[in-house]
């Protein structure tokens, strides 16, 4: 089964539409039989989305390093739960259960794995799509930064456009499949 790594806030943003589209993000990844690998959390937006996918039925596993298990409120009702020894191997085996990448709107962690996932990509580490859910214009200001630093010569054309994006989750999912490899 194909699986879309998603990377989301552990806590739920101040605005309902987050909510919803961690819920239309999982129903989505379930009609479309795709297995979600996520931080292992049960709280906010991470917790959302797994819930969703497990209440359709669908697969969910979960990675979280032994020192967030508390912290975190590691998800004990999960298809399968990796515990790992640090955030650096946490990262490392969500990517490599992984076909896909979205990253929904979340904090400094949401971010750094996001650009590290891209990273990646750009270093040719893995050819897997990497793109953002852009739920009511949050990540506008990051992806006009981008822009700009395409524009400013720092991020080359090809790089910023791999770094794939839409308000709709639906929308999102046919552009990471159009570039997904087979298994």
């Amino acid at each position: 089964m194909p699986r879309i790594c998603v990377y989301l806030g552990s806590r739920e943003g101040h605005d309902p539409r987050f909510r919803k589209a961690a819920i239309e993000l999982g129903r989505s990844l379930v009609k479309r039989g795709y297995g979600l690998v996520y931080g292992g959390a049960h709280v906010g937006l991470m917790g959302i989305v797994a819930d969703t996918v497990l209440e359709a039925g669908g697969e969910v596993i979960g990675v979280i390093p032994h020192q967030l298990i508390e912290r975190e409120m590691a998800h004990s009702g999960l298809s399968q739960l990796i515990r790992v020894t640090s955030m650096h191997e946490r990262k490392a085996v969500m990517a490599e259960h992984a076909d896909a990448f979205i990253a929904l709107p979340g904090g400094i962690g949401t971010l750094e794995e996001l650009f590290e996932v891209w990273t990646w990509q750009y270093l040719g580490l893995h050819d897997k799509p990497v793109g953002v859910l852009d739920v009511a214009d949050f990540y506008k200001p990051l992806l006009g930064f981008l822009d700009n630093a395409t524009r400013a010569g720092f991020l080359a054309t090809n790089t910023r456009a791999k770094l794939l994006n839409s308000p709709f989750a639906d929308a999102l999912l046919n552009m990471l499949e159009s570039q997904m490899q087979p298994r």
